[in-house]
């Protein structure tokens, strides 16, 4: 017979009852700081990059379909036709990835369910918010990846996933020429009234992480529109920026939603920008790479697990999305002799130049367009509508593509007939001049979109030509031209972001062989080299001059905090300053250093049970009559971003982004340049 304890209620169902009271109390000490989020949140970032990446592609598919036309499409109605059997067979082959659904949804179930079971009320908000955004963003990533998987295997078959410059041929030219003028318009009109949203992607996001400040995520959604219009109509521009701007924004979005610091912020919206390139080439390393090098611009432990989580996440569902075959066809690679190292070498310089020479002619076109050029033309060209200025970009990009097809879109096929040796030296030689010129023109005039994958396409036609000319003088000791179009490749985007590892690891990858290693080292570190110290050699006298200026101007006069004050105050009273930093005077009247909101955030646990006298930067103070190139180099010294300034009677702090501020404002005045200059565009 079953035992009976007090109240009648079985002694069974009784111990059933207190352990799942142990379970409720266990969850509401349930912790979640953001260090141990971080990871969780890079990997949801990293799969709406790569969700991101596939919708993008697609709706370049859908516009360059709406352009050109849809004979494939109205076929596909068709019983009978052979469009209707490919689509049947594209959508079995297509990779549904069906194991997602077994491990997302009890993911996503679980932590709503146990948000729900959490009381609300202090430090377990927080815990409660965060497992149901996680939760709600595992089940949204699910629903959108199966009808965009479908969208895809359709527009696969329809042809619209491909770059259609050999089509151009077939079509009438004075269609040619109006089609990207149309584009430019539309997109000219739709960022009017969005300034903020004209540039190229990665120099704002390396803006955004240096200010730790955030995207918003309806730019990000924009740009991506407005990028789509611009490729999908032909005008010259690279998917890639785009899409690390919108992986950089959604990144930034839900930072904020899930209540992360400043610096953890910086951290996700690289981990974003880095998932858009894992999932744009494929090319998992070379993403997260390009996020610590390019973006966050460190190497430390703490970013490894977002950064890595969020590419690897964004290259398995770009895969699933758009296929995992590899962007670049792979050519069979060997080292003929130790003296190609030496060509290597010159590639290398070939390939700085080339970006170099870019830069240039993306600044000028963009000084003209502003109306800053010399010359009356410039001004009348300035005072246009940017629908306008747009349009005639895109008219000028129409006729350079009836001279070369390899103007039209991306121009990713002219990468394959470079590394297979399809195209004569005169093809590779004036593709890669004229993909220049119309870049410059699609992005300078107001088009929108990216410059990292049109330099890939200039690197691989300056390689390929580079190359046919000493296998041609020396062909017993040098490979194939199509080896110096893939290393190339590479040494372009190295010199163009001066970060030799991703375009090192990038071509790497897409090569998918170990022996191009070499020269990818030499080329890629000599391009960069070159390309970086042009860009410096330009901008250097000027930031010597303006270096010289007193800091007096960009001071901030604020109350300094004592070493016994109480670091929760301090912190509040940090977050709420736009400098971020505060000088910390003692009982004396001597400055001892600064207390900068990083070092507390960072130290959020510890730094809640004591004083800031623990968390003081000691380092010297300047006068307001310190230069401002002395206060930046006593800045390096200590490893500081702030300093506490002496004037008469009362105390300041400077800090090195307002320096940085500063010289480039100056320098922009000084030199009439654009909002987007080459030093920008190069970091």
């Amino acid at each position: 017979m079953e035992s009976i304890e007090e109240g009648g209620r079985p002694r069974a169902w009784a111990r059933v009852e207190r352990w799942v009271l142990r379970l409720l109390a266990l969850t509401n000490r349930l912790r979640l700081p953001g260090p141990s989020v971080l990871p969780v949140a890079g990997a949801l970032v990293g799969l709406y990059s790569g969700l991101a990446a596939g919708l993008f592609a697609n709706l370049i598919g859908l516009v360059s379909g709406m352009a050109l036309g849809f004979p494939k499409l109205l076929d596909a109605f068709d019983a009978h036709s052979p469009t209707r059997a490919a689509l049947r067979q594209s959508f079995a082959e297509a990779r549904w990835q069906w194991e997602l659904l077994f491990v997302g949804i009890p993911l996503g179930l679980s932590a709503l369910v146990l948000s729900r079971l959490i009381q609300p009320g202090g430090p377990r908000s927080q815990v409660k918010r965060r497992l149901e955004v996680l939760g709600l963003l595992v089940l949204g990533a699910l629903s959108l990846y199966y009808p965009l998987v479908a969208l895809a295997a359709v527009n696969s078959v329809l042809g619209h996933m491909h770059d259609v410059g050999r089509e151009v041929r077939h079509l009438p030219p004075w269609w040619v020429m109006l089609l990207p003028m149309l584009g430019g318009a539309l997109v000219g009109r739709v960022l009017r009234d969005r300034p903020e949203t004209h540039g190229h992607g990665v120099p704002e996001v390396v803006k955004a992480v240096e200010r730790e400040g955030r995207l918003p995520g309806r730019d990000g959604v924009l740009k991506l529109v407005a990028s789509a219009i611009t490729i999908g109509t032909g005008g010259s521009a690279g998917r890639e920026g785009p899409i690390v701007f919108g992986g950089a924004a959604f990144g930034s979005e839900v930072g904020r939603t899930l209540g992360f610091t400043r610096r953890e912020l910086a951290i996700l919206l690289a981990s974003g920008a880095g998932a858009g390139i894992a999932a744009s080439f494929n090319a998992p390393i070379a993403g997260a790479l390009f996020a610590m090098e390019i973006i966050l611009r460190e190497f430390q432990l703490r970013v490894f697990s977002p950064i890595i989580l969020a590419s690897v996440t964004a290259t398995l569902v770009g895969r699933g999305v758009m296929g995992s075959a590899p962007m670049v066809r792979r050519v069979a690679y060997s080292m003929v002799s130790g003296w190609e190292i030496v060509f290597y070498a010159l590639l290398g310089l070939v390939t700085g130049l080339l970006a170099y020479a870019f830069l240039r002619s993306l600044h000028g076109v963009e000084t003209f367009f502003h109306g800053e050029g010399k010359g009356r033309w410039s001004a009348r060209v300035g005072r246009l509508p940017l629908f306008v200025k747009a349009g005639l970009g895109g008219l000028v990009v129409g006729g350079l593509a009836l001279v070369h097809p390899v103007v039209w879109g991306t121009g990713h096929e002219s990468i394959n007939d470079a590394a297979v040796r399809a195209l004569s030296v005169s093809l590779l030689a004036s593709g890669c001049v004229l993909k220049l010129v119309a870049t410059a023109v699609t992005l300078g005039s107001g088009g929108s979109g990216g410059t990292f994958f049109p330099m890939t396409v200039m690197g691989a036609l300056a390689g390929g030509a580079f190359g046919e000319v000493i296998h041609a003088a020396l062909p017993g000791v040098t490979a194939p031209s199509g080896a110096y179009a893939m290393v190339g490749m590479g040494g372009a985007v190295a010199a163009l972001t001066r970060g030799p590892l991703t375009g090192l690891m990038m071509v790497y990858e897409l090569s998918g062989n170990y022996a191009i290693i070499l020269p990818l080292m030499v080329t890629c570190t000599i391009a960069s080299a070159l390309c970086h110290a042009l860009v410096e050699r330009r901008a250097g006298v000027d930031a010597a001059t303006l270096g010289r200026l007193p800091v007096d101007a960009l001071v901030a006069w604020v109350e300094p905090v004592e070493p016994g004050a109480w670091a929760p105050e301090v912190r509040e009273r940090l977050l709420a300053s736009h400098e971020k930093a505060l000088p910390v005077r003692d009982d004396a009247g001597t400055l001892l250093g600064v207390v900068s909101a990083s070092v507390l955030e960072a130290q959020e646990l510890r730094a809640n049970r004591g004083t800031v006298e623990g968390w003081v930067r000691r380092v010297p103070a300047v006068s307001v009559e310190t230069s401002v190139g002395k206060a930046l180099r006593v800045m390096d010294a200590h490893e500081v971003d702030a300093l506490p300034v002496r004037g008469e009677g009362r105390v300041g702090v400077v800090t090195r982004a307002g320096l940085l501020r500063f010289l480039q404002r100056e320098r922009r005045i000084r030199q009439k340049e654009p909002p987007f200059s080459p030093t920008e565009l190069s970091r």
